[in-house]
């Protein structure tokens, strides 16, 4: 029976400590280019998900707020950039590791497979790719706040 409880208290104790390790992907963070903010946060259906939340030049020059216009889909062409989801369903796979996701490039209206990595709680690095991570490319963002 001690050894039960102990196995319990010991779990209990643990395994917030893998949930950190996942949350810590959460929160703001510029891209690259430091052109666009995207804030990462935790879907209902556990995943990880990334929202524009800031743009450097957040409209076109006559002044209206810039859209997806390069959007494959004609319908969603009007939609503003900012709001828009460009990330989704990152799985964290443990040790700071996260797969399975998909990447929207706007620029391009290409939508791409990912996989990213948390560096430290300050640098994460996003992989788009098509098919196989091998042909892709590599994106280092940084963290900091949506201001």
């Amino acid at each position: 029976m001690k050894k039960i409880i102990f196995i319990l208290i010991a779990l209990s104790l643990i395994l917030p400590i893998f949930a950190q390790g996942a949350q810590r992907i959460t929160g703001v963070w510029f891209n690259g280019e430091k052109t666009s903010k995207i804030e990462i946060s935790k879907a209902e259906n556990g995943l990880y998900v990334g929202h524009i939340v800031w743009l450097e030049e957040p409209n076109e020059k006559d002044g209206k707020p810039k859209t997806d216009s390069k959007n494959p889909d004609a319908k969603l062409r009007k939609k503003p950039l900012i709001g828009l989801q460009v990330l989704s369903d990152l799985k964290y796979d443990g040790k700071d590791k996260f797969s399975g996701g998909k990447i929207y490039d706007p620029k391009a209206g290409k939508t791409y497979s990912s996989k990213a990595e948390m560096v430290n709680n300050n640098t994460l690095t996003l992989r788009g790719y098509v098919g196989s991570p091998l042909f892709g490319r590599t994106d280092t963002w940084t963290r900091t706040k949506n201001e």
